[in-house]
């Protein structure tokens, strides 16, 4: 008994060390030394309902929709949500190649993916994850969208913001895409303006090696939306670029994490899907949303 109480108090030991790390990990974004760009006396503070260190059993819907909102996914990739999960504290999604085709919406699906999105949004602030990509043709992403909803006027248009979007496998021979497995491709987009109003409509990017594929090792994608009209990129803790969006960004915005495929990225023959379950998996081990408060 006296051995047991012993191994129990250990492990509530433990327990509190990783929580307590958890939490101090927690103090700002991830950054490596003098890149902070947070100015004197402002402060880092996280977002919790955009935040998630993926520490429970299964998906936390309160934070999180993962059946699409209304988006089924681009054919041939069909978002399920079985193919998400929570385990080994991280968020992981897994590609498949379904064992029969699947016709919605007048499209056929033959693979599935997978979709997880924020019920909350915000402005101006810090977002970032730390992300290992799957090793297929088909995407792991990290990146933000305004919804629409409820909004009317010339603030009904479409603000994209892609933090990180690659691939595994390049089945493309297109010049631009040759980095697209060993890079973090990043881009603002502005586009389905009303009638009438005077915004751009264009994309505007930002780009950066990270040393080897992206399904390798975990690398923190991280972008700074510091204003209408500027936006910076971060990579493992290091600015890669400054970018003006095309149109003002001053929409609120939610964070995307999706697993999906791309017509620019097609199907290769036999599948696509031999590799191992770990290998078909995005897995991000968390994900932090920051506002800067200045005193």
């Amino acid at each position: 008994m006296k051995a047991l109480l012993k191994t129990s108090k250990q492990v509530s030991i433990l327990i509190l060390l990783l929580v307590s790390h958890t939490l101090l990990a927690q103090k700002g974004p991830f950054f490596k030394d003098g890149e902070d760009p947070k100015p004197k006396n402002a402060k880092w503070k996280l977002t919790k309902n955009m935040s998630d260190e993926f520490n429970g059993k299964k998906v936390n819907e309160n934070k999180w929709q993962i059946s699409g909102q209304g988006w089924i996914g681009r054919a041939p990739g069909l978002f399920q949500a079985e193919n998400i999960k929570v385990e080994d504290g991280s968020l992981k999604i897994t590609t498949r190649l379904l064992p029969q085709p699947i016709t919605k919406q007048n499209k056929v699906f033959t693979h599935g993916g997978g979709y997880v999105g924020s019920r909350n949004g915000m402005t101006y602030g810090y977002y970032e994850c730390e992300m290992k990509a799957n090793k297929t043709f088909m995407s792991s992403t990290f990146w933000l969208i305004n919804e629409g909803k409820g909004i009317t006027g010339c603030d009904k248009r479409t603000t994209e913001l892609d933090i990180q979007e690659c691939v595994g496998e390049i089945t493309n021979p297109a010049e631009w895409m040759k980095n697209f497995d060993q890079g973090m491709n990043s881009n603002t987009h502005s586009r389905n303006i009303p009638e009438g109003c005077d915004y751009e409509k264009g994309s505007n990017k930002s780009g950066a090696l990270i040393g080897g594929k992206v399904y390798d090792d975990f690398h923190v994608y991280g972008v700074w939306w510091k204003s209408k009209d500027e936006v910076l990129f971060y990579l493992d803790g290091k600015l890669q670029g400054k970018v003006t969006p095309p149109a003002d960004y001053d929409i609120e915005m939610y964070l995307r994490m999706v697993v999906e495929t791309y017509n620019w990225n097609p199907v290769p023959e036999g599948g696509g899907m031999t590799a191992s379950k770990e290998d078909r998996t995005t897995t991000y081990n968390w994900v932090r949303s920051w506002t800067l408060n200045e005193k």
